[in-house]
């Protein structure tokens, strides 16, 4: 993961992070920290043919992202681990919450727009990653759009390590170290390490480590999966601002 940002705690596997231990998010990764990259999406939302009212979240986790968006969209926040969304729920209790798996959710609804961060890094393979793409698109209105926020492409990917955490001002605290690597650049997956280090208010603290896998694919491939799912794609470069690697977009028009 590239520094100065954290890696979205999202998985279909039995991770504690999106478990046991999903009630330390907020201090993992503050809710305050996501303002700007949420203007960044609302901006892309606004693209979209028609007027976005309504929006449909992939893999919502905490709600961090959705806390800075549900004053101008009416969200509906889907995520696989319960723990997670009870975490979004005290946050966001306006916006509905639903649990349910991106490769095969089906809500039997339209929205205006369906928005995936970066959960979707962990689509390991093409096929995991159509489904998500498929997913959206089959929630989507004519004239909708698809946004796909995924934290690295195969292009732009490079090593890095990362660490922070905070205080919730009532004795616990959290810091963690990040280490994302590429083991095998032949495949699709990359790697990132994590350790945590957790303080109750009792002062005992707790040290954690697991492995999550993402995937890693190039522009190419995401726009042939997008046009495969029946949409127009489009690339959108993250505009530089000197604290990590720009970012690269992906939108699906229908």
């Amino acid at each position: 993961m590239l520094p100065g940002r954290v890696h979205r705690w999202y998985s279909h596997m039995a991770l504690r992070a999106y478990t046991d231990l999903a009630h330390w998010w907020p201090l993992f990764s503050p809710v305050a920290d996501y303002a700007d990259e949420a203007r960044t999406y609302a901006a892309l939302l606004r693209t979209a043919s028609r007027p976005v009212l309504d929006v449909l979240e992939l893999g919502s986790g905490g709600g961090h992202t959705a806390f800075h968006l549900k004053a101008d969209y009416a969200l509906t926040l889907s995520d696989l681990s319960p723990e997670m969304l009870a975490v979004s729920r005290a946050l966001n209790p306006e916006c509905t919450h639903l649990q349910g798996d991106m490769r095969t959710l089906r809500l039997g609804r339209r929205f205006d727009a369906v928005f995936v961060h970066d959960a979707v890094d962990y689509m390991t393979n093409e096929a995991e990653l159509l489904a998500a793409i498929e997913t959206a698109a089959v929630h989507l209105r004519d004239g909708g759009l698809v946004l796909l926020a995924p934290d690295h492409v195969a292009e732009t990917f490079t090593p890095g390590t990362d660490c922070g955490g905070s205080d919730d001002g009532h004795g616990r605290g959290l810091r963690y170290l990040e280490w994302t690597y590429d083991p095998d650049p032949s495949d699709t997956t990359v790697t990132t390490e994590y350790a945590f280090l957790l303080r109750d208010p009792d002062g005992q603290v707790e040290a954690h480590a697991e492995t999550h896998l993402g995937g890693l694919f190039p522009t190419r491939t995401w726009r042939r999966l997008i046009e495969a799912a029946g949409l127009r794609p489009e690339t959108v470069n993250e505009a530089p601002n000197g604290d990590w690697t720009p970012r690269r977009f992906f939108l699906g028009h229908l």
